[in-house]
This record gives structure tokens, sequence and C-alpha cells, in this order.
């Protein structure tokens, strides 16, 4: 076989898939509009059941709900008979995919659930199927090609539901206001998290900040420069920021300086500032642009006002560390 063939059969399998999940547009309907409601007046968790390749998608959703806030896990519905129905509450909510909707291992779970009046959000592509009949909110989607050659192998229909599941999940995250900063809360770690970290998570606060008051000496202030290893001294009047002097500031006039000169004749005022919500990969750009290696970080509230208070201080140090780019 031509080696060129690998790529025109995978356009064909792509082009099948992507023209069969146009179809999706067709269920957003009155069953998808209750099922989100169901979803969001939830009080207790959203459970995924699947059976062979949608146990996977299951899975997969289970996992993004979690991540946007939304308490999920997948429960196998082959354990059910065998303790596992002990993980359902009343208060909670059945999501349960099955192409066919007459997979015989859904049974159990179906019983349970209807016995004891737990909601289910059956979504089949046969209406006539057990799972349907079964279900409280019944999400029909059309019979689908697969992608593969016999038209047997389930692969449009599980990226289908997959994506369904998807939109169900985006489309509460928008009805909820789900902001960057919430999503942040659930992925501190790896490369998203760190780029979803705001200033507030990375800048230093309280004692561990070099800060201060204009009347002192230059002597006291290198010793407090020296102590706290930012590079920086941020000066401060009646609480407020002054002006900041760099470590190279101090070095340049170490010789030049006797004991009792104030800090007030080599500050530099109104230095840059930050609010404390602005992105911390945001931050690195703007000391990358500026050529500085500390910013000082302020509230929302008082970005913009003449007099601000000094709540932290990011150094280019903490950004990298912790993999921000």
């Amino acid at each position: 076989m031509n080696n060129r063939n690998y790529i025109s059969l995978a356009k064909k399998s792509a082009n099948i898939q992507i023209n069969e999940l146009k179809k999706i547009k067709k269920i957003f309907n009155n069953s998808y509009i209750k099922a989100v409601e169901l979803i969001m007046n939830c009080k207790g968790k959203v459970l995924f059941s699947g059976v062979g390749k949608n146990s996977y998608i299951c899975k997969k959703a289970a996992a993004t709900f979690s991540s946007v806030g939304i308490p999920s896990f997948f429960i196998d519905p082959t354990g059910v008979s065998h303790g596992d129905a002990g993980q359902i509450d009343k208060k909670d909510i059945l999501i349960i995919i099955s192409n066919s909707g007459n997979t015989a291992e859904l049974s159990n779970l179906l019983n349970f659930a209807n016995r004891f009046r737990i909601k289910i959000i059956g979504i089949a592509s046969n209406h006539n199927s057990m799972l349907l009949k079964a279900s409280d909110v019944k999400i029909l989607y059309p019979k689908l090609k697969e992608s593969d050659p016999n038209n047997i192998v389930p692969t449009t229909s599980t990226t289908f539901v997959m994506m369904f599941c998807d939109c169900m999940a985006t489309t509460i995250m928008e009805k909820r206001k789900f902001t960057k900063e919430k999503f942040f809360l659930f992925h501190k770690g790896g490369n998203l998290g760190a780029s979803l970290r705001l200033a507030k998570d990375i800048m230093v606060t309280g004692n561990k900040m070099p800060v201060i008051d204009h009347k002192k000496s230059f002597h006291q202030a290198l010793r407090v420069m020296d102590q706290k290893k930012l590079g920086i001294v941020v000066i401060t009047k009646n609480k407020y920021i002054k002006g900041l002097i760099t470590d190279g500031d101090l070095r340049r006039i170490l010789n030049k300086t006797n004991k009792q000169t104030t800090i007030d004749k080599i500050i530099r005022n109104y230095p840059l500032v930050i609010n404390e919500n602005m992105s911390a990969s945001k931050a690195l750009g703007f000391m990358s642009e500026k050529k500085i290696t500390s910013l000082l970080v302020v509230s929302d509230k008082h970005k913009n006002k003449q007099n601000k208070i000094l709540k932290g201080i990011i150094h280019i140090h903490f950004l990298l560390g912790t993999g921000v780019k």
C-alpha cells in the first residue's frame, strides 16, 4: 500500500466524524435544558455511568465536571449489585450513557435508581430503549455513522457523547460565572495551574517584605535589604507607599553617604505597582518589558488611587520558580 494512502484514510475517518458531530445541534432542545437545570439544582453528586468504551467517556466527563466545581465521579454499573450502590445517595443525579440504551449491565443500576427515586439523565440513540424508558430526562441523539470501514467500532458515537457532556459542563460554567480564579482552585499543579496563578498567589507578604519608614537612615535601609533578600526596599509614609530603593541605588552611593543620611534623598517615587488579581504570566511580561526584577502588589481597589497600601511583593524568581511563562 502506498504510504500516502494512510493520510487519505485518516482524512476520510476524520471527515466522517466531523460531519456527524454537526448533528449535535439537533439535541440542544428542551431535554437539554431540563438536564442542565437538574444538574444545577442538584444537592448531591453527579454520577456518571456507562459500559465498555462509554465507561471511559463517563470517567472523563466526571473529571471535567469535578474540575469546574461540580462534585462528580464514575460509578461502575456492574458493581451496583455488589455493594457499590452504597455510593449513591437520594440527592445524587445519575447520568447514564449507552449508545443502544439496552446494555444488560445497566439494568441493576436502573432498577436501583428507580426504586429509590434517584433522578436519571439518560443519553442514548434508541428512543425505545430500556435506558430512556427509565430516565427522568431523556437525551435522544441521532443514529451516527462510525468512522471505521465497517461502521461498527465506537468512534463517532463516543466522540459525540463526550462533546455533549463537555457542552453541559461549559453551559453550567457560564451560568455559574465560573472564573479563571475559581478554576485555579482545582488546578494548582502542572503547567495549567502555573498559567492560572494570580499575583496574590505568588507574592510575599507580611514580615517577609522589606519595608521601612521614609524617615529612616540609609544604613537602616541597607540592613533591611540584606535581611529580606529581594533586592529592594519599599519606603512608606503614613502606611502608604512612598517609593522604593533598589539594591543598585544603595550600592552606587554606599561610599558617598554618611550614616545619618535619610532615604528621602535617594528614593524612587511612584514605583510600578500591579493589582493582586493580575495574572502571574501578565506580571512576568510586565517585568520583562520594564526590565525590572520586582513588582509591588496592591489591592484592586487601591490600584488607581493616589495613596496605595502595599499588600505584597513579587520577585521574578518566584514566577520562574513556579513555572509561570
